[in-house]
């Protein structure tokens, strides 16, 4: 049993169905902490990297759509990082198997997931595979100030003509 991150995603159907909260309260039965969290509107290059191990997959095109919320015209998903003993292994438990219908169905993916007539999984959220696939995930998805334990090596970086949004 080792200390390890792992990402999860709730995705743009789990926001739109209103199923943050009883995800939520799934994951909290693993007793992991949640390290960062944070909603993000997922644009294409963001989608095109994190299922980048699947391009060459027939169902790449509409992954991509379901990722950015073009297929439920929600464009935000909830990303986690959550922190603890088995990480990967448990929040992956509770989630359940990919395949909504393979699923457990006490698992979120067994109660809430689904597969369209495409054979897309709409299965709610995303989680780790492993700890190499986690450090890359997290990483994508988060800047190591947006994360409250310092997971990875970081550096420090001074950038010249920086342009960023601040509150007025």
């Amino acid at each position: 049993m080792k200390e390890e991150a792992t990402l999860v995603i709730i995705k743009p159907d789990g926001l739109k169905k209103s199923l943050t909260g009883n995800i939520l309260s799934r994951l909290s039965e693993t007793k992991l902490k949640i390290i960062g969290a944070k909603i993000v509107k997922v644009n294409e290059e963001l989608a095109a990297k994190h299922y980048s191990h699947l391009k060459d997959q027939p169902f790449y095109p509409e992954l991509i759509k379901y990722i950015t919320g073009k297929l439920h015209g929600e464009n935000r998903v909830m990303a986690l990082v959550y922190w603890g003993k088995d990480a990967i292994v448990k929040v992956r438990q509770i989630c359940g198997a990919t395949n909504p219908e393979e699923a457990d169905p006490v698992s979120i993916r067994g109660a809430y997931g689904r597969i369209l007539t495409t054979g897309l999984y709409e299965n709610v959220v995303h989680a780790s595979s492993d700890p190499s696939e986690a450090e890359r995930e997290i990483k994508l998805w988060f800047e190591p100030e947006e994360i409250v334990y310092p997971l990875f090596p970081t550096k420090e970086v001074i950038y010249q003509n920086y342009k960023k949004f601040v509150w007025e």
